[in-house]
């Protein structure tokens, strides 16, 4: 007996040290490096690929990549990130050859964009959105975009700044978000007269939809997107710039989810951002006007083939119904705060109001129909939204924010 708990004791010593010795590792080495990807690719640089991976871009880059200070695609801190994540920083995606993406092959950026594997062998964390099934011309267009004289992607010498992982991040990378597989094949997209079919490739290959919009990341398929946990139904927790989470939407034919929106009910939403019941989209749920009416249609389309799954997901919009006439109680009520943080600055920056809008009708004119200015701002038209006498006091409070800090 005391010999079987001498071996008994030291194979746990000998477990314990192994895995104390696996997790000081992970500590040292961070985030992992791979062997890094040698594709051979020369992309051409045509319009309509320009045009094309803009729009792309807009969707899956803008949000992380653009900063408000530069105007260009140079990052900045991910502020909706969990902190359980730590801190980190979106990188510098222009066309500098020094601190931008200018001195990378088209074959790398195409293996990046793929795999999540660097130039030098690093992995991208979590947060950086991975395209492993993107049509190859789609992947041919964002490119074309980022090489591009769009001012968005021009050269801007803006040195990036470092994450800060936490300990979590760096092991949930050695165990469990692995780089994807270069295809070994041509990847086309269905036709667009197919819309079940285009719709599918949309909300699994283009956009992601499906992440978000599902139980959880972490039942997350991205190999076979239909495994996902309550696939498409929501209650996935979000957590928004104000600090509030906010649980993604079920978007099942479900009477809790989108089954009694008609399709012209669900392609405003998405365009505009503005529900049926009045209520625009709050933040991380933005509009996509980038999509086209046909491209919208196809995502219903597919999303009524879609199991049904009944979840009665909470919506967070108890702020909508606040009343008051001060202006810091409507800019919660209708959902500022979501996109513009208390602080004025998210994804747009309010503190800049006395300079882009200097008179009040103009800042006024802005809320109403930003898409008229900017048709592919995020901001949706708020013409029907904010009650007229409203205006007066949120616009002054939007003015105050010009002195915060």
């Amino acid at each position: 007996m005391k010999l079987f708990l001498k071996i008994f004791g030291a194979l746990l010593f000998l477990i314990l040290l192994a895995v104390g010795g696996f997790l000081a590792d992970i500590q040292v080495t961070g985030i992992p490096r791979y062997k890094p990807g040698n594709i051979s690719l020369s992309v051409a640089v045509t319009p309509q690929r320009v045009a094309r991976g803009k729009i792309i871009a807009n969707m899956l880059c803008d949000e992380c990549h653009m900063n408000s200070q530069t105007g260009r695609l140079t990052g900045h801190r991910l502020t909706d990130l969990p902190p359980e994540f730590g801190v980190a920083y979106s990188r510098n995606i222009t066309r500098d050859s020094q601190y931008g993406i200018g001195g990378w092959t088209d074959g790398e950026i195409a293996y990046l964009l793929r795999t999540g594997i660097k130039r030098d062998g690093r992995y991208s964390p979590p947060w950086m959105v991975k395209l492993p099934r993107l049509a190859d011309e789609d992947i041919y267009s964002i490119i074309a975009y980022l090489r591009s004289d769009d001012s968005a992607v021009q050269a801007a010498p803006v040195p990036d700044s470092e994450s800060a992982p936490t300990f979590l991040v760096k092991f949930l990378c050695h165990v469990a978000f692995k780089p994807f597989p270069y295809p070994d094949h041509p990847i086309q997209a269905p036709d667009p007269a197919d819309k079940v079919a285009y719709g599918k490739y949309v909300v699994q290959d283009e956009v992601d939809c499906f992440a978000c919009h599902s139980a959880s990341f972490k039942t997350l398929d991205e190999v076979h997107p239909e495994k996902t946990g309550g696939y498409f139904g929501g209650g996935n927790p979000m957590p928004g710039l104000d600090g509030v989470i906010v649980y993604s939407a079920n978007l099942t034919p479900d009477s809790t989810g989108i089954g009694a929106w008609s399709e012209d009910d669900f392609v405003r939403t998405l365009r505009e951002g503005i529900r049926p019941d009045g209520r625009p989209l709050r933040y991380p749920m933005v509009r996509y006007p980038e999509f086209s009416d046909s491209e919208a249609r196809a995502i219903y389309a597919y999303l009524k083939t879609v199991p049904p799954l009944h979840n009665a997901v909470e919506r967070n919009f108890q702020d909508f119904g606040a009343q008051g006439a001060d202006g810091k109680t409507l800019y919660h009520k209708y959902g500022c705060v979501a996109c513009h943080n208390e602080s004025g600055v998210g994804l747009g920056d309010l503190t800049r109001s006395k300079v882009d809008f200097p008179s009040d009708s103009s800042l006024k004119a802005w809320i109403q129909n930003a898409p008229s200015f900017k048709p592919l701002t995020k901001m949706p038209p708020f013409k029907d939204v904010i009650e007229e006498q409203d205006y007066l006091p949120l616009i002054a409070y939007v003015r105050q924010l010009s002195h915060a800090p």
